[in-house]
């Protein structure tokens, strides 16, 4: 969320941030209520202070001047009704577009209406040539019994799957591996609710936008996530932090859950696109300090960048546009993975900076050097997102005879396995 009076003063940049990113709201709307919210409420505020006044001073006055006053008392409270009625509609529309205001962003973001505009950084490693036909990782999986898709629909509809066997053991050997790598760089390892109140959505900016994005457990008011971002942001809800606890850095393991509304016939085949995946989110938490949060974004981004590396999987670096960019990223950057059998880099990690707008919304701040309270900043990023991951690590790997070599970096999560092997008869 902005700060109304950013928005007041610079609704221009507004928007065109509104613009840019695609995003329907009326500023003029907002402002004209804004405007008509600061009369009723000082208007509020001057009956608020006159009623306590003369309540105060009844009590030593005659009693024939004690009815006088009573009454206007009276009046003035059926008046101050009367206002708080006005204002009670305006602050709630007031308060829905607020939550739909994007966050402008930095400079350097390229305009552009969607993937296609995102603008290619960088290169690692070397795409191989493989010189025999090679399968894609459904096909593999199908060789090698590492993954079930058929029983899945039967029970939980497309887009779902089971995985076995070695698969299992794969990704949960990529998490373990992923986890090390994050603690040794002074990150707090988390598991976190998946099911969410309203409130940790709307706080890290995924609701009312993107609201149809999230399964809903409706008899108990919860939210099924789609990241750990929001309960690890959302840990910190309504605190006041210290700032020489910052800043706070979290790695965060755990299910997430996308509908995937408006993708129906995309990316269907496989592993790609599912509605349930496991996760470790990277999550950064500093202070309102601009270079801070861009050393902490480069921090981010190279350490998934050194986890491909250390898999040895080629990928490519994209600055995102603003018309691919969310409703409260000032800067991201994707990174995407080669995948064979889509002939194309993909996407595999997110990384994205907010400034203060998931603090204001969730109202967390710390207390700086001058006693003074500021919101935080917040920035996060994917350290690896399983079962995708999957499918650059099996094309990339496999051998001739349907066999897949184990990255080096897994093996000794693997028990000392460097082979997926067909299954024996």
């Amino acid at each position: 969320m902005l700060d109304i009076k950013f928005i007041r003063e610079n609704a221009d940049i507004v928007k065109k941030a509104a613009k840019d990113k695609l995003f329907n709201v009326d500023i003029d709307r907002l402002l004209q209520i804004d405007a008509e919210l600061k009369k009723l409420n000082q208007k509020l505020d001057e009956l608020k202070e006159e009623r306590n006044k003369l309540s105060s001073l009844i009590p030593s006055l005659s009693q024939e001047e004690k009815q006088e006053k009573i009454n206007h008392v009276k009046n003035l409270k059926e008046d101050i009704t009367k206002i708080e009625n006005e204002i009670f509609p305006l602050k709630e529309e007031f308060d829905n577009i607020m939550l739909t205001v994007p966050n402008p962003t930095l400079p350097e973001v390229p305009v552009g209406k969607d993937e296609n505009d995102n603008v290619e950084l960088r290169k690692w490693g070397t795409i191989r040539e493989f010189d025999f036909k090679p399968r894609d990782h459904v096909q593999l999986g199908q060789m090698l019994d590492l993954m079930d898709f058929s029983h899945a629909s039967k029970i939980a509809g497309a887009r779902t799957y089971y995985l076995k066997n070695d698969a299992v053991l794969l990704e949960m050997a990529i998490c373990r591996f992923v986890l090390d790598k994050l603690v040794s760089k002074g990150f707090c390892p988390m598991t976190v609710p998946v099911m969410v109140k309203d409130v940790a959505m709307k706080g890290t900016g995924y609701f009312p936008l993107g609201k149809e994005q999230a399964y809903a457990i409706t008899e108990d008011d919860l939210y099924l996530v789609g990241t750990s971002e929001v309960s690890l942001v959302s840990y910190h809800n309504s605190e006041t932090l210290n700032k020489k606890d910052l800043p706070i850095l979290y790695a965060g393991y755990s299910n997430c859950f996308r509908r995937e509304a408006g993708t129906y016939g995309k990316d269907t085949r496989g592993l790609y696109r599912v509605h349930q995946f496991t996760k470790i989110e990277q999550v950064a938490i500093c202070t309102a300090d601009s270079d801070e949060q861009y050393k902490i974004h480069d921090f981010l981004l190279n350490n998934s960048e050194e986890i491909l590396q250390d898999l040895k999987i080629p990928y490519r670096v994209v600055q995102v546009c603003t018309g691919d960019i969310g409703i409260g990223q000032i800067r991201k950057h994707d990174i995407e993975a080669w995948m064979p059998s889509r002939n194309s880099y993909s996407e595999t990690h997110s990384c994205s900076s907010f400034n203060d707008f998931q603090a204001r919304r969730s109202n967390i701040k710390y207390r700086d050097d001058d006693g003074t309270t500021k919101y935080v900043y917040t920035l996060n990023n994917t350290a690896i997102a399983s079962p995708r991951i999957l499918i650059p690590i099996l094309e990339n790997y496999q051998n001739e005879d349907g066999t897949v070599t184990i990255p080096d970096v897994l093996i000794p999560y693997m028990g000392g396995k460097t082979k997926i092997e067909l299954p024996k008869k």
